[in-house]
């Protein structure tokens, strides 16, 4: 009998330092996404060869997500069939393995999600730790306040440790959604836990100067809101949403007229507030570029070619959907079209559920909200944390799959 307790105590002990070990690799690879100053990153190196080791130690990829592996595998073979009519392959083949390596990530963030939910804690922790980090050096960098802290900006604006403040800002939407939905729901005595590193994602956020990035924490936070106004049944609680989101107002306002009395804040805040910029209205700009490239793909179903768009009309296509009829043809298209609309609405489906990963739903698909309706003004494809989006809103679609076949809900623990 002892011999029996010993083996079920050693197997218990192993099974614990397996997940461990599993939650910190996971954990690590999140917080990698947040450095991204030269390519290839250190993110996709790790990715790749954690992915492998995964796969060969049971990494199961379940009914309720192989929708998602489908039509991203298409996708990118519309990319494949694009990449035909290109007379020069120039750098396109490392272009299209980017992308089947990203739409991986996805596939394998939802099955490893659906496999133990309890990892939402670890995503979402190390991404808020990754914000924060990054949110820190784009502020010190703005401000030079150390020698050589101009590396985290571009443009005169703030960066972090990404190479373009358009990618950094949106970056920190999920984590600051995610403590504004932790400030709105948690303990009043841990209000001040979430609101300091709320403040250093917001002020990332602001000195990006990207009105994308602007417009998606703004429109996600309404969102998050409206959602858990209408979410729950309490009028104590309603009546704390609505409190506290004026006071936030009130809070954000007080620090945009402080930080606008510095000059260089100033300047540069009229200038990129500007609704439409000289790029964007000019003769061949932003948005003549989006009818020339739809006119364009009825003539092209196969596509021109990725990147090709960019070296025609100088400028690339800044528009997810245009850039998917230009890069990866009509088979692309319509695969990621698809598998935006299929996201949107299985999601919907559960976003209200009593579940205990929930709230991490909920922030990630206010969220993936905005960036699709941001995708309509810039160039989503490559972007390492919109794929990470993607796979926790299939992880949960798989997990409330698995309640509904198994009759039970999985823990978090």
């Amino acid at each position: 009998m002892s011999a029996i307790v010993h083996e079920l105590t050693r197997a218990a002990v192993n099974a614990k330092l397996v997940a461990l070990i599993s939650s910190g690799a996971i954990g690590l690879g999140v917080l990698l996404s947040g450095f991204v100053i030269n390519e290839p990153a250190p993110y996709e190196l790790y990715m790749a060869g954690l992915i492998a080791i995964w796969s060969l130690f049971g990494l199961r990829i379940s009914r309720a997500v192989a929708p998602l592996l489908v039509l991203l595998v298409i996708f990118n073979i519309g990319g494949m069939i694009s990449m035909s009519q290109m007379s020069n392959l120039m750098s396109t083949p490392l272009y299209l393995a980017v992308s089947l390596f990203l739409a991986f990530t996805a596939v394998f963030f939802a099955a490893v999600t659906e496999m133990r939910p309890g990892l939402y804690r670890v995503v979402f922790a190390a991404w808020v730790t990754a914000a924060l980090c990054t949110s820190t050096l784009g502020i010190l960098g703005y401000f030079n306040a150390f020698p050589g802290a101009a590396m985290f900006t571009k443009y005169g604006r703030a960066a972090g440790a990404f190479q373009d403040p358009n990618v950094f800002g949106p970056f920190l939407a999920l984590p600051g959604i995610y403590l504004l939905h932790r400030l709105m729901t948690g303990r009043p005595l841990m209000m001040v836990v979430y609101a300091v590193p709320l403040l250093v994602v917001v002020g990332g956020i602001f000195l990006s100067f990207s009105r994308g990035a602007w417009g998606l924490f703004a429109a996600s936070s309404i969102l998050l809101i409206a959602a858990l106004f209408l979410q729950s049944s309490s009028g104590a609680f309603r009546l704390r949403i609505v409190a506290m989101s004026i006071a936030a107002f009130l809070l954000l306002a007080f620090a945009l007229l402080i930080a606008l009395q510095i000059p260089s804040i100033s300047d540069l805040f009229t200038t990129r507030a500007q609704l439409v910029q000289d790029y964007d209205g000019a003769r061949l700009g932003r948005f003549a570029r989006y009818g020339i490239g739809f006119l364009l793909a009825l003539e092209r179903p196969f596509g021109i070619g990725p990147l090709v768009f960019g070296q025609i009309y100088g400028e690339d296509t800044h528009n997810i959907w245009l850039k998917s009829l230009m890069d990866y043809g009509w088979l692309g298209f319509v695969a990621y079209l698809t598998m935006i609309c299929w996201t949107l609405a299985a999601g919907f489906r559960i976003l209200f559920r009593d579940r205990p990963w929930q709230p991490y739903l909920l922030c990630a698909y206010v969220v993936l909200i905005g960036h699709i309706a941001l995708g309509t003004v810039i160039d989503t494809d490559h972007w390492r944390h919109f794929y990470l989006l993607l796979g926790l809103i299939w992880g949960a679609i798989g997990l409330e799959y698995r309640h509904q076949r198994e009759g039970n809900v999985p823990a978090l623990g």
